[in-house]
């Protein structure tokens, strides 16, 4: 299995995962021509994808979902709450396109298998998902405003994990984002802090070498090195090796990260 994140941020989140049989795009959060773009970077044929998959309705992650859905005719899954809240601009998806995805069910798409499960963000109903191949497990955990066993026991142990950092919380604090707008953030519906993300993966990772991908960075209350030291320092403090034990990476909202392969370590 091989992943790009080719997106993360506020404008704009994408995700592309493949197999020897199945290419998945997963949010769709930037507009058609800027994806084309993206998937040209890492020497992906658009054309080739088998389907896309939908985390929630917000428009960072389905800007650009009629558009390519339409464009390259095809099939999008979600569960039945995200459906009926899609934003009019998304436009009209044919209902032989569209595809329910139950949160906490499975999906089997050739030789890939997706589990979905809740996420707490002020949408619809969220979702967060794990995937397994044959090579290995990777988890996307963003847009929560805190992380429950329940999704500790579904990403625990996973070869490689995309995971929400999005604020420090004295930026966002001192920032200039009216106040009910930081509530929001800092809320149980909201997203998770760079502390929030550090011990929270004290929980999930086993220290067996895990790629981690800090992902969905605010660009107005965090920076990426901030982000970097305060979740490094957390793991530290607890006797993870990170650069042995766990290999922190990050994300870009305007670049995609390079095609890598989901391994067993």
């Amino acid at each position: 299995m091989k992943y790009s994140i080719l997106a993360s941020g506020s404008t704009g989140n994408a995700l592309y995962v493949e197999t020897d049989r199945i290419r998945v795009l997963v949010d769709a959060g930037l507009s058609g021509k800027r994806l084309e773009k993206l998937f040209q970077t890492v020497g992906v044929d658009p054309s080739t994808l088998d389907a896309i998959l939908i985390t929630h309705e917000h428009s960072d992650h389905v800007k650009g979902l009629g558009v390519f859905a339409r464009r390259y005719n095809l099939p999008v899954y979600t569960n039945e709450a995200t459906w009926s809240e899609l934003p009019a601009g998304v436009g009209e998806i044919p209902l032989e396109q569209q595809h329910l995805f139950p949160t906490s069910s499975t999906l089997e798409l050739g030789d890939l298998t997706i589990d979905s499960f809740p996420v707490s963000h002020d949408a619809a109903e969220p979702m967060g998902f794990c995937f397994h191949s044959k090579e290995g497990r990777l988890g996307l955990v963003t847009d929560t405003g805190y992380i429950n066993s329940r999704i500790v026991d579904k990403v625990a142990g996973c070869d490689a994990l995309i995971f929400e950092a999005n604020h420090d919380v004295n930026m966002l604090r001192m920032g200039t984002y009216p106040w009910n707008v930081k509530r929001r953030i800092l809320s149980d519906v909201g997203h998770l802090s760079n502390e929030d993300a550090g011990e929270a993966l004290l929980d999930i990772l086993r220290g067996n070498g895990e790629n981690v991908f800090l992902a969905h960075l605010s660009q107005d209350n965090n920076l990426s090195e901030l982000a970097h030291l305060t979740v490094e320092g957390v793991l530290r403090e607890q006797g993870l090796d990170v650069g042995r034990d766990v290999h922190l990476l990050e994300t870009h909202p305007d670049r995609p990260t390079p095609l890598m392969t989901v391994s067993t370590k």
